[in-house]
């Protein structure tokens, strides 16, 4: 429904979960995201198995030990409550979403978000529920100077599904030491799809669902 997931790592996550690993494990040895790991494996039975798990560099203590069953046990039970979204799921997913954090003023669909869960969820909800005119659908990338431009470029190109050719001059921020790199790495995205007939489609939507 959208989702651009990566196959062979999807496959490769359901292989690890049924084996008996946990979702940091198998997030870790695939080097994706934990959620991730968590869509591509809510359906796939889980029973612990230690003599499987990947080495670590050191034990864990009684506090991680406790932070990391809670966090593996929410994490599961939110996959089983949410499960496979249908198209109405979806639908109404995408229209909160976006009434939260996109984009008011007529022409345009538009989504910024650093989290790249939001603008895959985004595109997932637009191109499912609108007919879109992929050429038509551009990106901006909002980077502080010092990062890696290129590899923002091809990270959100991957991600999103849009070419490299679609995305606007990007904003260089000025460098900032207290930003955590390892977080922002990539920057935020603008996702716009100029479209003033889908914009209008979406404000109906939003409409309905606060009213």
């Amino acid at each position: 429904m959208g989702y651009r997931g990566k196959l062979v790592e999807q496959e490769e996550a359901r292989r690890l979960r049924a084996a008996g690993l946990t979702m940091p494990e198998i997030a870790a040895a695939l080097g994706v995201s934990r959620s991730s790991v968590s869509l591509w494996t809510r359906d796939v039975p889980f029973v612990a198995d230690p003599a499987r798990r990947l080495p670590v560099k050191r034990g864990p203590n009684r506090l991680e030990q406790a932070k990391a069953a809670e966090i593996e046990a929410t994490a599961a039970e939110g996959a089983a409550r949410i499960g496979r979204l249908t198209h109405r799921d979806l639908l109404v997913a995408g229209t909160a979403l976006y009434a939260g954090e996109g984009a008011k003023r007529p022409g345009a669909v538009i989504m910024v978000n650093s989290d790249p869960r939001i603008i895959t969820l985004h595109l997932a909800w637009l191109r499912s529920c609108f007919t879109v005119d992929e050429a038509r659908l551009r990106v901006r990338l909002y980077l502080h100077e010092g990062l890696d431009l290129a590899a923002a470029t091809t990270f959100w190109s991957t991600l999103t599904g849009i070419p490299s050719t679609q995305f606007r001059q990007p904003h260089r921020a000025v460098a900032d030491a207290s930003l955590r790199h390892n977080k922002h790495e990539h920057g935020c995205a603008t996702i716009r799809y100029s479209c003033t007939r889908t914009h209008r489609a979406v404000m109906g939507l939003m409409d309905a669902l606060l009213a």
